[in-house]
């Protein structure tokens, strides 16, 4: 079993920045791949960023590329997702997610329990 707990979420105005973290505890973080998803009121969960075990290769929603970073750093047990350039319909409740290297919110076996981000225009 992986525990994720995220953290970083609040209310932001369009264009600012925001850092949420997710720290991972129990099984070995470092054998999953983690990603971020966000689901807004009335829609369903989406993909927003992935990241391998490593560190080294990263994927992105096209909505975000280029305005959020994802990030590991394995010796601490946790995930970050660098928001920048902030926009209304970011939206959602984010959450992290432990499983295999993919877009797939089914690909993802363990979640955290989500972090709201608003983002007020």
């Amino acid at each position: 079993q992986v525990q994720l707990v995220e953290s970083g979420g609040g209310l932001v105005q369009a264009g600012g920045s925001l850092r949420l973290s997710c720290a991972a505890s129990g099984r070995s973080f470092s054998v999953y791949a983690m990603g971020w998803f966000r689901q807004a009121p009335g829609k369903d969960r989406e993909f927003v960023a992935v990241i391998v075990w490593s560190g080294t290769v990263t994927m992105y929603d096209d909505s975000v590329k280029g305005r959020f970073t994802i990030s590991r750093d394995n010796a601490k047990n946790t995930v970050y997702l660098q928001m920048m350039s902030l926009k209304p319909e970011d939206t959602a409740v984010y959450y992290c997610a432990a499983g295999r290297y993919s877009r797939n919110p089914a690909d993802f076996g363990f979640w955290g329990q989500g972090t709201q981000v608003t983002v007020s225009s």
